[in-house]
């Protein structure tokens, strides 16, 4: 799957424009924050951010600068995965977590070394997932780390309704739309 047709799923989650009063990020349009959208050069009505627009700043903000692009290369799911809940928890969260899995998942160091879980994408951690897949095979590899981050982004969701009531009313489409094991 290319960046930009998962950039286009994760759009057709987020939807139009939005202005949840239970939503910290505020205003939104295509799943973009104005705060980021502002960081990213755009300084206009969100209700006018063109979709072009926000695949561009999807594209610099949660694909490239985070590292995903990388993993990309090696593992279009695993990527598609990281980018999304980026987009929903912003693009440390998952890449922790990546980082937390492949250093659970490397048979206490026989398959590869552990790598610093400091959510920066570099070789480090690209190597490491490369390492797992020729260890396990791709399919098996791809699917135990997307089964960990689900579970991680599940688990996550709950904490986040819990500790703040208002969350609540986004949960069921966290889970719904999110989360898939």
């Amino acid at each position: 799957m290319s960046i930009s047709s998962i950039i286009d799923a994760t759009i057709g989650k987020e939807g139009g424009y939005s202005n949840h009063p239970s939503d910290r990020g505020g205003e939104t349009m295509w799943g973009i924050t104005a705060e980021v959208a502002s960081l990213n050069g755009y300084n206009g009505s969100m209700r006018n951010l063109s979709r072009d627009e926000a695949k561009r700043i999807y594209t610099d903000q949660y694909f490239v600068r985070p590292g995903f692009a990388k993993i990309h290369e090696i593992s279009p799911p695993i990527a598609e995965e990281l980018f999304d809940t980026g987009v929903n928890m912003g693009v440390g969260v998952p890449a922790v977590w990546l980082q937390q899995w492949l250093n659970g998942l490397n048979r206490q160091g026989k398959d590869y070394a552990d790598i610093a879980e400091d959510g920066k994408i570099g070789p480090a951690t690209v190597g490491a997932l490369g390492r797992l897949i020729a260890a396990r095979g791709r399919l098996a590899a791809e699917d135990a780390v997307l089964k960990g981050l689900n579970c991680s982004q599940g688990a996550r969701y709950l904490d986040l309704a819990r500790r703040r009531a208002p969350n609540e009313d986004f949960l069921f489409g966290w889970l719904a739309n999110r989360v898939g094991l």
